[in-house]
């Protein structure tokens, strides 16, 4: 039998996984596992559900959890690992990568891959990063400094920005006043100076640009693709760096995927040893940094080597991953980020007055709780 999974076409997605299947097929007269692939915008639109029926592993994005539990997608993990195994992996993986997987007391995915929102900048046109906010915005006075508007990205923008500041995120108002307006009063400032046609870029695209063009010198908070620390991907390597905090703030928020088993799979044992092996040292700091990967493993974010091979991508931002900002994953989350995401994008249009669009974020946000199945914390 072949175990089919699904995950997303980048490399950073792929590689690792196809370069790991390889391996464990060498040999056999029938293939344990097969990965299929597609563009990150499917699962951002199919529902989880609909992706579970037809795959047995899928590779997916934690906020996605609430809406995957309350649905009956995966298997829970403690009936597939020991406990012990899986407090191993809890206690190895960076920041909240592990934790984001744990819903309604159960486990449902193991951390395959992290990533967090990081400061990403043009090293030979601005040597040191910004030390806060306001040197930034002088910065984008002289420079083209972006912002991750497109997508869902707005507002996780805007979230990475008050847990930066050292406001809440969540609860019952979704953002602290404080923060939360000085941080639109800065995107908006931001978004007055940006470079023309930038909003509309997804992180990749962002980052793509860096390397390849004058038109983006600086973004204060994109995911982080280790790809572009590196000049052998485009004619100019980014300079990644943690984020802009206050003392006691958090991190930008974290993204990364996990691997989760789906309620039609009927897993053996070479399987689960297969996918135990994806969470080993030797895979974690060997092949997934080799094959474009970002580990989840905090031993291979402080690797000297992988370091080396990579820019100092992973060191220069394990700050920012281990205080990373765990996003709500209540059922009926994602579609929330993607109005508040427009919401967001609309305000800084028309230039609307910060109060107004925190006020319009929170009726979201309570509609959105009010309507999840399950746990809303």
């Amino acid at each position: 039998m072949t175990f089919v999974g699904l995950t997303w076409d980048h490399p950073r997605g792929y590689d690792a996984l196809a370069e790991t299947a390889r391996c464990v097929n060498e040999g056999r007269a029938t293939r344990l596992i097969h990965w299929n692939k597609q563009p990150l915008e499917g699962f951002e639109s199919a529902p989880i559900a609909e992706l579970a029926e037809g795959n047995d592993l899928l590779v997916m994005d934690h906020p996605h959890i609430g809406e995957a539990v309350a649905e009956g997608c995966f298997l829970p993990l403690e009936d597939l690992y020991s406990d012990e195994l899986l407090q191993a992996w809890r206690r190895d993986s960076v920041g909240p990568s592990s934790a984001s997987y744990y819903w309604d007391g159960k486990t449902w995915a193991l951390p395959l891959d992290v990533a967090t929102q990081v400061m990403a900048r043009r090293v030979d046109r601005i040597a040191e990063p910004p030390r806060d906010w306001d040197e930034l915005v002088e910065q984008a006075k002289r420079l083209p400094v972006a912002l991750s508007l497109a997508g869902p990205h707005a507002v996780l923008t805007l979230m990475s920005m008050v847990a930066g500041g050292g406001g809440e995120v969540g609860g019952e108002g979704f953002l602290s006043d404080v923060e939360a307006l000085a941080a639109l009063d800065i995107m908006q400032r931001l978004h007055a100076l940006r470079p023309m046609g930038s909003e509309r870029l997804n992180p990749i695209a962002l980052l793509e640009a860096m390397v390849r063009s004058e038109d983006i010198a600086l973004v204060p908070l994109v995911f982080g693709y280790v790809t572009y620390a590196s000049r052998r991907y485009g004619a100019n390597a980014v300079g990644f760096s943690d984020t802009i905090r206050s003392e006691g703030g958090k991190g930008g928020v974290i993204g990364g995927t996990g691997i989760a088993f789906s309620r039609r799979c009927r897993p053996t044992p070479e399987l689960l040893a297969h996918i135990a092996s994806l969470l080993s040292m030797r895979t974690q700091i060997e092949i997934f940094p080799a094959f474009g990967g970002q580990p989840s493993a905090r031993s291979a974010w402080q690797d000297v080597e992988v370091n080396r091979l990579w820019g100092g991508f992973y060191c220069n931002t394990l700050g920012t991953a281990e205080t990373a900002l765990l996003r709500p994953r209540f059922d009926g989350y994602i579609a929330f980020q993607t109005a508040a995401a427009d919401c967001i994008r609309s305000a800084l249009e028309r230039r609307e007055n910060p109060e107004t669009t925190l006020a319009f974020l929170r009726s979201l946000w309570r509609q959105a709780r009010h309507g999840a199945r399950g746990p809303i914390e």
